[in-house]
């Protein structure tokens, strides 16, 4: 996708970014002028202010809640737009795979957020709550910036003008939710589509583009390993035997036909990241499970099946992970309570997190952040119409389709406000001197949220990823 990112004169050197004095940045400023002025410009000399940043994060807060969305293109013009992703996105292909955060002062933090499903109020709120990412204050998040919510494109924006103005303080993980076929169904396409009109397609590929060089993983003060799903498999490979006398014969490579087993961090800074949708077959593996794979309360590594892709993984695994790379704790996000409702054994995600196995070696902790999820209509809903409307699909399995959806929604008017999962969201603070020791703040809903139409099929779409369409995914790679 490489070829698909603007070609704009290039962005000033990222040693240039500011540094910021967090005795100034307790998230509780506001812009100077309490009128947006649109449309937003990206500073001549590429050097972004936090005054700029505020400003950014009042306008979206403002547009969203006056302005229709196809209006969007008078706050922020496609051509800012490119210059936009293409800064962060020269920044963000530079980074490794799994990102180590080791510049930490005594009195440093280290703030770890979850999915946040194009949520953007509630991501306002959390940065004034936690704090403005600063010189000592350090921010990672998890991934999922996009469906679902109705303002993916401004929440990762947001967090894209932030990873700008201080790269070495904020850092964008890779969820499942930054690929090709999760935007087509999930929403964030037409979401863009319905923003940016015959311009849309364009600024989608961008965003697309911007999603192959997010990171897949972080490490916090040698201590800590983050990532959206979580951990992955050992992939080795062997070249398979050719003709002698056969030059520039393509010499093909195969998965040793062995037991699944734990993949080393070496082995993760090979994978290749740079994939529209991370495969769930073949060889370059490791980025699907990173970013599918979910914990068991079974011991052992096996296929999730569920899912279709990626692993699920046992205490025994949280441990030998834990102390083969001298860990003491693993974040990791991917699963609302949606997910978790359909998980026996683990607990739910009322409260923005659980911690899923504690461990000789440490702790494995689900964080999620987006709170009272999803913001339109889940799949228990779904699935109590199907069962009232009692109707059938070709194999006989309870259906809503899109046809019958409005006489459903007819009888049942009152669904979509009173029956989400009212969970709550939260981010973790790490501290020093170890940076291993989670402080969880949980926080509710911004309310009311601005009326808005999803973009989305959210009656017949399940919310928790699973029976995902593979072919659909192998056509869109």
């Amino acid at each position: 996708m490489s070829s698909d990112l603007p070609s704009d004169p290039p962005p000033p050197d990222e040693s240039t970014a500011a540094t910021v004095d967090c005795s100034n940045m307790n998230g509780n400023t506001s812009p100077s002028s309490q009128q947006a002025q649109i449309p937003l410009a990206w500073p001549h000399d590429g050097k972004l202010s936090i005054q700029w940043i505020e400003h950014l994060m009042f306008t979206f807060d403002w547009s969203s809640k006056n302005l229709p969305p196809s209006d969007f293109p008078s706050v922020l013009p496609v051509d800012v737009f490119d210059t936009w992703v293409l800064t962060a996105s020269k920044i963000l292909h530079k980074e490794p795979n799994c990102v180590r955060i080791d510049a930490l002062q005594p009195d440093s933090t280290v703030v770890v957020v979850g999915d946040v499903h194009g949520q953007l109020h509630d991501v306002l709120f959390l940065l004034k709550d936690a704090g403005f990412p600063c010189e000592n204050r350090v921010f990672v998040f998890n991934g999922d910036y996009v469906d679902r919510g109705a303002w993916g494109l401004e929440t990762f924006l947001l967090l894209l003008a932030w990873k700008v103005f201080l790269p070495q303080r904020v850092y964008l993980l890779r969820g499942n939710h930054e690929s090709k076929y999760c935007t087509s169904v999930y929403g964030f396409e037409k979401e863009v589509l319905a923003k940016y009109g015959d311009k849309g397609r364009h600024v989608y590929r961008k965003c697309l583009g911007c999603f192959e060089g997010l990171p897949l993983a972080s490490i916090i003060a040698g201590n800590v390993y983050t990532a959206h799903g979580g951990l992955f498999r050992s992939v080795s490979i062997t070249p398979s035997r050719r003709s002698k006398g056969k030059k520039n014969r393509r010499i093909s490579l195969s998965i040793e036909d062995n037991s699944l087993s734990l993949g080393s961090l070496e082995e993760l800074s090979k994978a290749r990241r740079s994939v529209l949708d991370p495969p769930w077959e073949g060889l370059n593996l490791i980025p699907g499970d990173v970013l599918w794979s979910d914990p068991s309360m079974k011991d052992g590594l096996s296929p999730n099946k569920e899912r279709g892709i990626g692993l699920l993984w046992g205490p025994d695994c949280t441990e030998d992970f834990l102390k083969k790379f001298d860990l003491k704790l693993i974040i990791r996000s991917h699963e609302g309570p949606d997910a978790r409702e359909k998980r026996p054994g683990l607990a739910g995600m009322n409260n923005g997190y659980t911690i899923d196995h504690e461990v000789g070696s440490g702790k494995l902790i689900t964080l999620f952040s987006a709170p009272d999820y999803p913001q339109f209509q889940i799949a228990s809903i779904s699935s109590s119409l199907r069962i009232k409307a009692n109707l059938t699909g070709e194999n006989g399995s309870p259906c809503i389709c899109v046809a019958c959806a409005p006489t459903l929604l007819a009888d049942h008017p009152s669904h979509a406000t009173e029956e989400r999962y009212r969970n709550k969201g939260a981010y973790i603070v790490l501290r020093p001197p170890n940076f291993d020791v989670p402080d969880f703040h949980s926080f509710e809903a911004v309310t009311p949220r601005p009326e808005v139409k999803p973009y989305y099929d959210f009656e017949d779409v399940i919310d928790s990823d699973e029976e995902l369409d593979l072919a659909s995914m192998e056509t869109t790679a």
